[in-house]
């Protein structure tokens, strides 16, 4: 096979994460309410929403997260940018 070495590197070997685990899932959130302080901590500090890659919140929850977000900001409750 072209004098290529098939198998994988030798040295250490990468660990798999441990999987994030919803955020309203696991405290049983129902509504995502745009009045709601604590949606802040889904956003950085330029007044982004953070990707639920990062976040580790579900797909259902991460729309209902930027209804919610993209709501508090047309009523002035959160910033659009910093």
């Amino acid at each position: 096979m072209n004098g290529r070495n098939t198998r994988p590197p030798r040295g250490r070997r990468r660990f798999a994460p441990r999987r994030k685990v919803c955020y309203f899932c696991e405290h049983k959130v129902g509504y995502i309410d745009y009045k709601d302080s604590n949606i802040q901590n889904f956003m950085t500090e330029r007044g982004k929403i953070v990707p639920s890659k990062l976040s580790g919140v579900c797909n259902r929850h991460q729309r209902a997260l930027a209804a919610a977000i993209k709501t508090a900001r047309s009523l002035a409750l959160l910033p659009y940018s910093a």
